[in-house]
């Protein structure tokens, strides 16, 4: 099962009885709750593939914190996942996205911005960080594309050559980690001493060929139509590295876009629910990333959790009669 898919050729106005709002992970397992509950579904996502910042970002890490998995890589996470949504057969709406939100007596019409309406029972908004764009690297200007890249989908393009990794986040890290064994030389290079990363992976990468320069930044990037070194200044002292490859993860800024007119309750640019996963809006729920609640933690084996509390309590905003428990799904009918 691929973790792809091509933007369906919609009709003007589609009528579901669900819509999911992102198709990363939490929405994927929204997508196959909601057939489990027998619901219609239609997932949109402004991404033209499925599996949101996983297939996006980090299709080749390993997840360590989902439930069944010891491990398991991003992409394949991902192609499980479509598989189950498979089942409720969803019409999915990619390369599109969510600008408008209207109530109605018996539901709420979306919006979406290539004039297409989805009239909905309910709508689960599962958008992870909403739109998202890599931080550029000041001196990385007119590189993209030529040595320079703010993503590693695949570590088959480093192999033997010397690449240079800025950032102290969890991606840096992870990806320092997995070239190491692959490139001929891998350098991390962090403005500061203290990370961001988590301290389990900041370990492995010391323990490793890794070089990493601290209080330091990427001043110049140099070669003729492809990057063959960078220009790496440490308190003020500036040193040439060869480089054929750089990976800017400097994390990413955040946009809820569109969704932020609808007058949901937004703070600080996530999206606030009750325990029942609703917002402030009647027949809008949200799960996953972008959901904000005391002692929430962005995980996406929480996401998951959530996406079922979610889809159940749309259940009953969809159909009055229906209860929010669905009875185990080992029981027999």
């Amino acid at each position: 099962m691929t973790a792809t898919a091509s933007p369906t050729s919609a009709p003007a106005r589609i009528e579901t009885d669900l819509l999911v709002v992102g198709a990363g992970p939490t929405g994927l397992f929204a997508t196959y709750y909601a057939g489990f509950r027998g619901h219609r579904v239609a997932v949109v996502d402004s991404l033209p593939e499925l599996g949101g910042q996983v297939t996006a970002m980090y299709p080749e890490k390993l997840i360590l914190d989902v439930a069944g998995f010891p491990a398991v890589k991003g992409r394949d996470l991902v192609a499980g996942l479509v598989e189950q949504a498979a089942t409720a057969d969803p019409a999915y709406l990619l390369g599109r996205t969510a600008t408008t939100l209207e109530h109605g007596d018996d539901g709420v019409v979306v919006g979406l911005d290539d004039g297409t309406e989805v009239a909905a029972g309910a709508v689960l908004v599962t958008a992870g960080i909403g739109k998202f764009s890599p931080r550029p690297l000041p001196a990385g200007e007119g590189w993209l594309g030529r040595g320079m890249e703010f993503f590693v989908p695949s570590f088959a393009p480093y192999a033997g050559k010397d690449v240079v990794i800025v950032g102290g986040g969890d991606s840096a890290f992870d990806w320092a980690l997995h070239l190491e064994p692959v490139a001929r030389s891998v350098r991390l290079v962090h403005r500061r001493d203290a990370f961001r990363a988590h301290e389990r992976t900041v370990q492995q990468v010391r323990d490793s060929s890794v070089e990493i320069v601290t209080r330091a930044e990427v001043t110049a990037l140099r070669g003729a139509e492809h990057l063959e070194e960078v220009e790496v200044t440490v308190d003020g002292e500036a040193t040439t590295y060869p480089c054929q490859a750089l990976v800017a993860a400097l994390g990413f800024i955040a946009d809820l876009g569109p969704l932020q007119q609808w007058g949901i309750d937004v703070h600080k640019r996530h999206v606030v629910v009750d325990p029942s996963m609703r917002t402030n809006l009647p027949r809008v729920f949200a799960a996953g990333d972008i959901t904000e609640y005391p002692g929430k933690v962005r995980l996406i084996a929480v996401g998951f959790g959530e996406a079922a509390t979610a889809v159940n309590n749309a259940t009953v905003a969809i159909d009055p009669t229906a209860h929010v428990f669905p009875g185990h799904s080992s029981e027999g009918s």
